[in-house]
């Protein structure tokens, strides 16, 4: 099957201070019309940067290569109009920050209906009725006052509700869902991946999901990518992940999660520091955090290679796999 969005290479570049620095390289992605790919990393790892390069909304002055293609078509080379219609009906973003994204002047139906009334064959009155609907659907109570209220009138939880249901008005192929839940409470956070997830199913979607829970990912994603500064370190389904890492880098962010069927001391961090693309060392990016680390890890980027059906750019990944998660050591040698 031909997958709905693949990503072959991708590399961007931003302008900061004066100079033009890497902070997307060697980007590979696959995913296929109804399934989830997660994208998990510490920050500053590349994972919104990769969806903004989808959805073809990254910053002035960026530069990027490679090949983005959606149902066949290139989209770095869409333009104009191809542009705006791929951005208003293909693809849709779900922003993990609400109100740094919907216009605090006008009211919710208006940030609702808008993408609905860029289609001329609906009408005013059939767009909210149809925003309407959508409320109701994501579990929005007593919609049509809600569709009178400004965004400052409702609470994160309703608000990344709204957004949810701008996102699916226009039933696109493709939601890009960046950290949707983050700003929300525990209880709160299960009931938006749920409405989430739920409406993806319903209607067939594909999902490019952004978190830093692992567990999330396992729950809601089939397949999971891995990425640390700027590019990815493995890519396999979600269950054989979180049980055979085949990557030092991802053993050590699954040792790092709490555990309530244990009691410990002290929660295993990932030694050092986050590092990002344009600063990553010659050889693995990864290396001067890794306990696992060998000379000839510091001389040359490994490729992300196929193992078994998944996808490692780990040089020892032969020697090491099914021992990761075994292993204690926290600091390279």
């Amino acid at each position: 099957m031909s997958p709905l969005l693949e990503i072959e290479n991708l590399s961007v570049r931003l302008p900061v201070e004066g100079e033009m620095r890497t902070v997307l390289h060697d980007v590979s992605l696959r995913l296929e019309a109804g399934r989830t790919l997660g994208l998990v990393g510490e920050s500053g790892s590349g994972k919104s940067m990769t969806a903004r390069a989808v959805a073809r909304l990254l910053p002035p002055g960026a530069e990027s290569s490679g090949r983005v293609e959606f149902a066949g078509t290139s989209v770095l080379d869409l333009r104009g109009p191809a542009l705006r219609a791929y951005r208003a009906g293909d693809v849709a973003m779900v922003f993990q920050d609400p109100r740094a994204h919907v216009n605090p002047v006008y009211r919710i139906g208006h940030f609702l209906t808008e993408a609905l009334r860029m289609d001329r064959r609906t009408g005013r009155r059939a767009a909210e009725r149809t925003a309407v609907d959508l409320l109701a659907e994501v579990g929005v109570t007593d919609p049509g006052r809600r569709m009178r209220q400004y965004p400052h009138e409702l609470s994160g939880g309703l608000l990344q509700r709204v957004m949810i249901a701008a996102a699916v008005a226009v039933r696109p192929r493709l939601i890009l869902a960046d950290e949707p839940t983050t700003a929300l409470d525990m209880t709160t956070q299960a009931d938006v991946m749920r409405i989430l997830d739920g409406l993806r199913r319903e209607y067939g979607m594909a999902m490019l999901l952004i978190t830093h829970d692992l567990e999330l990912a396992g729950a809601v994603c089939d397949e999971i990518a891995v990425m640390y500064a700027g590019g990815i370190v493995e890519r396999q389904g979600s269950e054989r992940l979180s049980q055979d890492p085949l990557h030092p880098y991802t053993a050590a962010l699954l040792r790092a999660r709490p555990d309530i069927a244990r009691r410990v001391e002290r929660l295993p961090a990932v030694p050092g520091r986050p590092t990002s693309a344009y600063e990553a060392p010659e050889g693995c990016a990864f290396a001067p955090r890794c306990a696992h680390v060998r000379p000839e890890c510091r001389e040359a980027l490994p490729p992300l290679r196929a193992v078994d059906g998944a996808h490692s750019r780990c040089l020892r990944v032969d020697g090491l796999r099914g021992a990761l998660l075994h292993t204690e050591g926290t600091t390279a040698p």
